[in-house]
């Protein structure tokens, strides 16, 4: 009992609770909602005209004996309609305005099908009968594009009430020409009024209100999770590459540890000189502020070359080239992003000092390529998606091997030939045979990408 007046409590507040939701998302909502409101005021608009249109050129009913109101009807609610559409471009329409509109909606319909009775010179039960009562079904059916079961609710409620002020009014007004009957034929006939009928119609209107409100209180719980979800992911691809965030949020199962692909790709590592020792002396804030400048800096590079982030290891990068998203040229643009982002730190020397950054900051780059292993790593708490394998650790070691070499970056001799045959075309600066490097069991051919 509990759990069902909380549902109907829901409802009349338009939906489940937005408690929980972080602000910007519900930012999202409303601005989805505003946009429904304008949906819904063209729409509107073009039934208006439509229904307009079909006046103008369907032929007349006969019989007509007293004014004819529905020109006026159409020209009120075609002025209040532009009326709408304007306001909601210009604010965000509050929710009595929308009451108002609501009532505004059933108030022209209502009166338009009683007006019948005056123009028509019948009695008030000669309304009862009109086809125009199914019109209302277009104005419940417009307040559903909000998703919000509130006005779609309203709306039902003040079409239903009405309808039944529209047969009280045939009930009670010239009782001597009418008569409440049973038979079907006098009720289609005379003037008499079938009690069923008129609760069959009530009973469909409110039917159709109850249930468009239910579907729409379970759509608007879905519409409170899609855009959750799709601000997550947006967040998501911020993290990630884009590729690595459309992998994940488009898999067709669960992702678990151990799934990957392996592909020949080429590994970026960068990272900055003495920056434990430097960033030591400065405030927290200073810190934060070169390394935002810096990676910012190093990304824009990286991402024009072809290349994608894997993650931020501190002051140090990670980058990849074909692990991602395949590449016939991987090796030529790490070779070149990794020339780029020296070239690049060397030029944006004021920009890290109006950061903060007491001194020059240095860089030292390094690339490998080899097969590696793109895929999930972790627990079944904590995932990660990475690139693994021995490209990767010869990338690490060979920026490391900046120092001793007294170098800015570094690749080895297959990494550069392989380059030049998919299209590097930067002579070669300096080669250096069968140099060790640390954590390598042999001898490396190195090649000096900038010094």
């Amino acid at each position: 009992m509990a759990s069902f007046l909380n549902n109907v409590k829901y409802v009349l507040r338009g939906g489940p609770p937005e408690t929980g939701l972080p602000e910007r998302i519900r930012d999202d909502i409303r601005a989805r909602e505003a946009s429904s409101e304008r949906l819904i005021g063209w729409v509107q608009l073009g039934i208006v005209l439509f229904f307009s249109t079909l006046y103008a050129i369907a032929p007349r009913a006969e019989g007509s004996a007293g004014f004819n109101f529905v020109p006026l009807a159409l020209a009120a609610y075609f002025l209040f309609t532009v009326l709408r559409l304007v306001l909601s471009y210009r604010f965000e329409l509050p929710q009595w305005y929308l009451l108002i509109s609501i009532f505004v909606d059933m108030s022209l319909l209502v009166g338009l099908i009683f007006s019948f009775h005056i123009q028509y010179d019948q009695h008030p039960t000669f309304y009862l009968k009109t086809p125009t009562l199914m019109y209302v079904f277009i104005f419940i059916g417009l307040r559903a594009l909000r998703f919000d079961p509130r006005f779609v609710l309203t709306t039902g409620l003040v079409a239903v009430a009405g309808w039944l002020g529209l047969v009280f009014y045939a009930v009670i007004a010239d009782m001597d020409r009418m008569r409440v009957t049973r038979n079907y034929v006098e009720y289609l006939t005379g003037n008499t009024i079938l009690v069923g009928a008129e609760l069959d119609k009530t009973m469909v209107i409110l039917a159709v209100t109850v249930i468009l409100s239910v579907a729409l209180y379970r759509g608007r719980s879905m519409l409170f999770e899609a855009t959750r979800d799709h601000a997550a992911a947006m967040d998501l691809s911020r993290f990630f590459s884009p590729e690595v965030a459309a992998s994940i949020t488009g898999a067709d199962t669960e992702l678990q540890a151990g799934e990957g692909v392996q592909r020949d790709a080429a590994i970026l590592y960068a990272d900055i000189r003495s920056f434990t020792s430097t960033s030591a002396t400065l405030a927290p804030e200073t810190v934060l502020a070169v390394l935002a400048e810096y990676q910012n800096m190093a990304v824009e590079v990286i991402v024009e070359e072809g290349g994608r982030v894997d993650k931020f290891l501190g002051d140090g990068i990670l980058a990849t080239f074909g692990a991602v998203h395949p590449s016939e040229t991987y090796a030529a643009d790490a070779l070149r992003a990794a020339a780029r982002l020296v070239e690049s730190a060397a030029n944006e020397q004021a920009r890290f000092k109006a950061a903060g950054w007491p001194e020059e900051l240095r860089i030292g780059t390094a690339v490998s390529a080899g097969p590696v292993t793109v895929g999930v790593i972790g627990s079944k708490r904590r995932l990660e998606f990475t690139v693994i394998g021995d490209a990767v650790n010869r990338a690490a070691k060979l920026e490391d091997a900046n120092k001793i070499q007294k170098s800015k970056a570094l690749t080895d001799r297959t990494t550069f030939e392989l380059a030049c045959a998919q299209g590097y075309a930067v002579p070669l600066l300096e080669s250096r045979p069968a140099e060790a490097v640390a954590g390598m069991k042999t001898p490396v051919d190195l090649v000096v990408l900038a010094r």
